[in-house]
């Protein structure tokens, strides 16, 4: 493809060796044979497969439920790189809580003419039907996954923001499981981070939104869609890993404005609702009257402040792609200074210049829906066919508010255990951020997503992807990495 990446272990392209902070990780690599990199590998996949980590890729005929592949060989970040990180995120995070809670309340970014109005009151993710409702501590975004890609030593940027029910945490927490066994020698060679509290932050952030009192424990639940969901072993192993029951919209009911979860011993009063039930499903008397995945009457409860909902119904036009175009606006306008992650260069096709330049450099750009997931309905114009750019230019034309375009990134590589040995391929980054009444906190890890096939930039599993292990290092104390079952402190 032509385009010069950043190795994030080798480091420039015109350097000498391996950046001086990873040699131990080159070392590593070079002492251990292929065939026990692969067989480490095999294993850790057996494992996965046995516990039933798996997803559906939806539209194929043969839908089996599927592994996500592994990589034995971990991603690095030092301890200054992920201080930077942390301090985007936070920000960023903050800007889009600020975000929903103005354009579901007061509106002043509106008003104030620092968006288009049409862009949110017209946008097919705003939810009109939760306007004027306030969620628990005013708090809308508990839990987003924001995805960062990496161009070069100190280049790292936003590609878009999951503030509806980012998905992948289990896979962060079991590559970690599976790196410890496997592969211990790294452990004593590098301080890296401990990720396995994840479950006891989440249930903590949960707990802190409870509408209840301080002196009363708060009832937690994980509300599912059910076993056919492509992410229900996350969603199973969340809910048992922060010891809370996981339902289906069958388990609770509703009644006079308070929801209640059925038991063999009576109804209990539930207090806080992790949902992984999209919008449209959440409740049929407000949303799809035909959901059955939903329960009827909570967005009731929830406007009566008697419950509250991770995350909150309506985060969808936040993660919108044509928003994220807006988003270094959106983070000076609520913190009242300038992105310290930004996004990636965007046109946004609703515009004519805009689109007369992406119609113009279709084989250059990468064109996604606005509300678009998984890899699905993009193109990536240097590697797509003749056919492909010519269907994207149709739908371009006709439906050019659909759409936003990006330049092809050199999206970063990291060594990767393929057929042919180790080799580099492209990654990104998802790290997780939590918000309750008591602040935001970043998870000091992540999902690596990576493109296993040869000069891909797709790292999406359902086109392909794999994942890696996401090692934090730490320089000088406030976390320690052990061995599973011994005490742990994640240094907040």
């Amino acid at each position: 493809m032509g385009i010069q990446a950043f190795d994030e272990i080798m480091g420039p392209a015109s350097g000498d060796g391996a950046r001086p902070e990873l040699r131990a990780l080159c070392h590593w690599l070079d002492d251990t044979p292929a065939d026990e990199l692969r067989r480490r590998q095999e294993a850790a996949e057996t494992t996965f497969r046995q516990l039933g980590i798996t997803f559906a890729v939806y539209g194929e005929s043969d839908a089996s439920e599927r592994i996500i592949p592994f990589d034995i060989v971990p991603r690095v970040f030092l301890a200054d790189e992920w201080a930077r990180l942390s301090e985007g995120l936070v920000q960023r995070v903050e800007a889009i809580n600020a975000f929903l809670v103005d354009i579901y309340g007061e509106r002043r970014i509106l008003k104030e003419g620092v968006l288009p109005e049409d862009l949110i009151l017209g946008n097919a993710q705003f939810r009109p039907e939760i306007a004027g409702i306030r969620p628990p501590h005013d708090v809308w975004a508990h839990i987003c996954g924001i995805d960062l890609v990496r161009t070069g030593p100190d280049s790292f940027f936003v590609l878009e923001d999951n503030a509806r029910t980012p998905s992948g945490v289990s896979y962060m927490l079991e590559n970690r499981e599976a790196m410890v066994r496997l592969c211990p020698e790294l452990f004593a060679k590098f301080r890296v981070a401990a990720v396995d509290s994840y479950p006891d932050m989440l249930l903590e952030t949960m707990k802190s939104v409870s509408p209840r009192g301080c002196g009363q424990a708060p009832t937690c639940v994980v509300l599912t869609p059910g076993h056919y969901n492509s992410a229900y072993y996350e969603h199973s192993f969340l809910a048992d890993s922060m010891g809370i029951e996981l339902v289906e919209a069958a388990d609770l009911i509703v009644d006079d404005d308070v929801v209640y979860m059925r038991t063999i011993a009576g109804r209990v009063k539930v207090d806080v609702i992790y949902r992984r039930v999209d919008d449209d499903f959440l409740d049929p008397l407000v949303f799809r009257a035909d959901s059955m995945l939903g329960v009827p009457g909570l967005i009731a409860a929830y406007a009566a402040g008697n419950v509250a909902i991770l995350n909150a119904p309506g985060n969808g036009i936040a993660d919108d792609k044509a928003i994220y175009s807006y988003m270094p606006e959106i983070v000076r306008f609520y913190s009242g200074g300038e992105a310290k992650l930004p996004n990636v260069e965007t046109y946004r096709c609703r515009e004519p210049q805009a689109l007369k330049y992406v119609l113009e450099h279709l084989d250059q750009l990468v064109v996604k829906l606005v509300d678009g997931s998984g890899g699905y309905g993009m193109l990536v114009g240097p590697t797509a066919s003749k056919a492909e750019i010519e269907r994207f230019r149709a739908a371009l034309v006709a439906t050019p508010e659909r759409y936003i375009a990006q330049p092809t990134l050199a999206l970063s590589t990291v060594p990767t255990l393929v057929e042919q040995g180790v080799s580099p391929r492209h990654v990104d980054f998802r790290p997780f951020v939590l918000t309750g009444s008591k602040g935001v906190k970043v998870v000091p890890g992540g999902l690596t997503r990576v493109a296993l096939r040869e000069g891909s930039l797709v790292v999406n599993s359902s086109q392909g992807g794999g994942t890696k292990d996401s090692f934090v290092l730490m320089d000088g104390g406030g976390m320690t990495q052990t061995m599973p079952g011994m005490s742990q402190s994640m240094g907040f």
